[in-house]
């Protein structure tokens, strides 16, 4: 059974996606798997320190999902997309199932975080590529047209090693931390930027970057 009905799913979800929410029955049906696979494996092992099923919904789901709706337009289809230090899939996970066509890459060097996302991947009947290492150790070379990170050790030096995956009018895109106005990196000066307020929260926003063409 269920650990939310698909109504409450879907109630807990409109203040991040709106009315769009409602309609897709499918996304809803696999959010619910998601959300139950997270809860059974995290009952075991520490993937994520929020457990309670509607606090995962907003916090985790509905954060990811709102970086979703706001990325969605500015991502042709196809475009590729790494989640850097993805843990338990966030916002990574919840990405590809809004936006199907993306070739998503989850990097999670922690070896039981990186076993939970390839068995949701398989869950949910996903192509996703896991990436069971650092992101730093892919292959020179390798961009990609969107980064996103959220909740990673270290930020600073994250976006260091993310910045020259990015591709020449690519995005980075970041859940900020409590504080985000004191949390806009240094080390992107030259890059346009703008933060957007996530919903129900006071002090958290999504940080998008985009990188100048040479």
């Amino acid at each position: 059974m269920p650990t939310l009905t698909s109504t409450r799913l879907s109630t807990l979800l409109q203040p991040y996606l709106g009315t769009e929410v409602v309609d897709n029955n499918k996304l809803i049906d696999q959010l619910s798997l998601y959300l139950d696979l997270l809860l059974r494996w995290n009952a075991r092992t520490n993937l994520t320190a929020i457990r309670e099923p509607e606090a995962v919904v907003t916090r985790h789901f509905g954060e990811s999902l709102f970086a979703a709706h706001i990325l969605s337009p500015r991502l042709p289809e196809g475009a590729t997309l790494l989640d850097f230090g993805s843990g338990a899939g966030f916002p990574g996970l919840p990405i590809q199932l809004y936006r199907p066509d993306l070739r998503v890459t989850l990097a999670e060097s922690q070896n039981k975080k990186a076993t939970f996302l390839r068995e949701a991947v398989r869950t949910l009947g996903l192509t996703t590529e896991v990436w069971a290492a650092r992101a730093e150790t892919m292959p020179t070379g390798r961009t990609f047209d969107c980064i996103t990170l959220r909740a990673v050790d270290k930020m600073d030096t994250a976006i260091a090693d993310a910045t020259p995956r990015v591709s020449p009018n690519g995005l980075m895109a970041i859940l900020a931390g409590e504080t985000p106005d004191n949390t806009h990196p240094t080390t992107l000066p030259t890059w346009h930027q703008e933060t957007i307020p996530l919903p129900k929260s006071t002090n958290r926003g999504l940080q998008l970057y985009v990188r100048p063409t040479p």
